[in-house]
């Protein structure tokens, strides 16, 4: 299943984005947000998407980004462009990302659940200041991820989830092609082996990240590696697609003689 900060961080891939970290202060309390400015160089526009972890009194947190300075703050950030893109087509006069007018949309993908009242208040305050406000919570999360069936099983070592597995996953998820990945997947309480298990099983490719700790990993990775290949045996089909990180011919053949057949 998909969580929300992964929708957060795929969703609107057709658009040039900024982020960064914002630090919201009001009433004695302190939260972190993130926030990203999505450019939209065919409208001529751009808008806000907020990213919010579970907090206390979430309602109070989210009428302050809808006002100034945060919402200024955050319209104005450039982080990520060096200092602002231009876009354009040969023979055209470029577009300046600071040209862009906000369109008055906002996103805001809470952990927090709000009730039908406080979504109502929220909708309200943001009319009110001529915002057109979209709010996405954990049920949002839940229904869209129910629909949505992973194509790919990522097998890798745990060390290499920062470096590889996980801008591996989000570059694919942009593409629009969902994948099992354990961080995103697993919830408290599911078992691991059935949940790996079936992964594999449902899933249509099965990528493995083999690295240098991929190869010595002689727990999770090389049961995983083992239960694909036999349902490849199984099914007579190439389930397999090879991600080469840092290792050599030589090292995959040691690890298993069939792999370097297979095109990474």
């Amino acid at each position: 299943m998909a969580t929300l900060k992964e929708y957060f961080e795929t969703d609107f891939k057709f658009n040039i984005t900024a982020g960064q970290e914002l630090t919201i202060r009001g009433a004695g309390r302190e939260a972190k947000v993130n926030v990203r400015v999505h450019f939209d160089f065919n409208s001529g526009t751009k808008f806000i998407s907020y990213y919010v972890p579970v907090c206390v009194e979430p309602l109070d947190l989210f009428l302050l980004l809808l006002n100034p300075p945060y919402l200024a703050a955050s319209e104005n950030l450039s982080g990520g462009l060096s200092p602002f893109a231009q876009i354009g087509f040969p023979g055209e006069e470029l577009m300046h990302s600071r040209d862009l007018k906000f369109s008055g949309r906002v996103f805001i993908y809470s952990e927090n659940s709000l009730s039908e009242q406080e979504l109502s208040t929220l909708k309200v305050a943001a009319k009110q200041r001529g915002l057109s406000m979209q709010f996405r919570g954990p049920n949002f999360a839940e229904q869209r991820s129910a629909t949505e069936k992973p194509l790919a099983f990522i097998s890798h070592d745990s060390r290499d989830k920062k470096d590889v597995a996980l801008p591996l996953t989000l570059e694919l998820q942009k593409k629009g092609c969902p994948v099992w990945y354990d961080e995103f997947a697993l919830k408290v309480g599911d078992s691991l082996r059935e949940s790996i298990e079936k992964g594999i099983k449902e899933c249509k490719r099965c990528i493995l990240v083999l690295s240098p700790n991929f190869l010595s990993n002689g727990g999770w990775t090389k049961v995983e590696f083992n239960s694909v290949f036999t349902r490849e045996i199984i099914e007579q089909k190439n389930i397999v697609l090879p991600v080469w990180y840092n290792v050599t011919k030589q090292q995959v053949y040691e690890y298993s003689s069939s792999l370097p057949n297979k095109k990474g």
